[in-house]
């Protein structure tokens, strides 16, 4: 039998299993479009320190999901004022969302968004906006299922030699 999940906001004592599940989801998008997402050697490290920074802050949430003891996912989410460049208003923004392979299919995800969700609504943010990978569709279905709607596409286009 799977153990319950419990989210939580991350600690410090987390930092290597952000680093790594943080590294694993710039992995996961570098394989669907590699001109588009960046990739570096060895991210964990950076990962980690970027999203420990992010703990202790008023305007970002660092969820983790643990089970068994173990951390198995995390989610990172912040608040963002009015954009102009974006005809966007206030709200939060959902930055990553990432799961353990083995922690898959229980809920885990649904209950990291539902904490990020929750987060939010406790800031007074009118809403929450967040960006998906074309190719990730069991994500956007949970997306979805929560309450998501689409709203912008996302087009990308190399230079070619003769621009």
């Amino acid at each position: 039998m799977k153990h319950a999940v419990t989210i939580r906001p991350a600690v410090p004592a987390d930092r290597d299993a952000l680093g790594r599940y943080g590294a694993a989801l710039m992995r996961q998008h570098y394989q669907y479009d590699a001109q588009r997402f960046i990739q570096v050697a060895h991210p964990e490290k950076g990962y980690a320190q970027f999203l420990v920074s992010q703990i202790d802050r008023d305007d970002s949430i660092v969820l983790v999901a643990e089970q068994a003891g173990r951390v198995v996912g995390y989610a990172f989410a912040g608040l963002e004022p009015v954009s102009w460049k974006e005809l966007r208003g206030a709200c939060g923004y959902l930055h990553d969302v990432y799961v353990d392979a083995e922690a898959r299919g229980i809920g885990t995800g649904e209950a990291l968004v539902r904490g990020v969700l929750h987060w939010v609504a406790s800031k007074g943010a009118p809403r929450t906006v967040l960006w998906s990978a074309t190719r990730n569709h069991v994500a956007q279905q949970l997306f979805a299922k929560l309450g998501f709607r689409h709203t912008m596409v996302e087009m990308t286009r190399e230079r070619e030699s003769n621009d």
